[in-house]
């Protein structure tokens, strides 16, 4: 399979109407956080059978897709990765953070490319992101702690989280939040310990992220105190 194959089934399944819906949805507009990203209006479902379909792509190929204007050619990419990945594909992913610049783009990938990678490793590169002038290093940080979480590994979500309570940004406080969610969701314990420690200064939607899915009661006792 060629790059130019991939880039011909990209095409077929290409819908204007969509793409319109999904620049407003990524915020590509003047001065929002995406802004000048351009898509062909391709959902996430389809993407991932291209890319199952053109998986035996090389690896520099699968890198030329990376650096793609287009949005859903950097996602096929990193779907791509995802599902070959080794050493020399983690130490890609590093090289081309500037490509992974949307929260989809992080959230598909970080995990399973960056987490699942480091899960047994030095950590230390996490520490690095999180302090990145970069958005989107800082959320591929505490993102790549959600493979350690679905194993019951919490002390690096936890450091992470900690550092980054006084992040300036929107996404960085939701990516918080989530993370935090899903520790409460396999240790209840875990992440109310860390709430009671910093839920009076950490931003208010990450808290709002962070209580979802506790009682209506909870969620109203964590929200007055705040």
């Amino acid at each position: 399979m060629t790059l130019n194959l991939l880039m011909a089934d990209i095409k077929k399944v290409a819908d204007p109407k969509k793409a319109k819906i999904l620049m407003r949805f990524f915020k590509t507009g003047k001065g929002e956080y995406g802004e000048g990203d351009v898509f062909w209006g391709i959902v996430v479902p389809k993407q991932r059978i291209i890319a199952k379909k053109h998986r035996a792509i090389s690896l520099e190929e699968c890198l030329s897709l990376l650096k793609s204007r287009i949005h859903e050619c950097r996602l096929t990419a990193l779907f791509i990765l995802i599902d070959k990945y080794k050493e020399r594909i983690f130490q890609e992913y590093l090289k081309n953070t500037e490509y992974i610049n949307n929260w989809d783009l992080v959230d598909l990938s970080a995990p399973n490319i960056i987490g699942d990678y480091l899960y047994d490793k030095d950590k230390s590169i996490l520490s690095k992101f999180v302090k990145s002038k970069s958005l989107w290093e800082r959320r591929i940080a505490i993102l790549a702690t959600f493979s350690f979480i679905r194993q019951n590994k919490f002390t690096d979500s936890l450091s992470l989280a900690e550092e980054l309570l006084n992040d300036k940004e929107d996404l960085i406080h939701k990516a918080v939040g989530w993370m935090l969610r899903e520790i409460g969701k396999r240790n209840l314990k875990v992440e109310e310990d860390f709430l009671r420690r910093y839920y009076r200064v950490m931003p208010r939607t990450m808290l709002r992220y962070a209580i979802e899915k506790f009682s209506e009661e909870k969620r109203k006792f964590y929200l007055k105190k705040s």
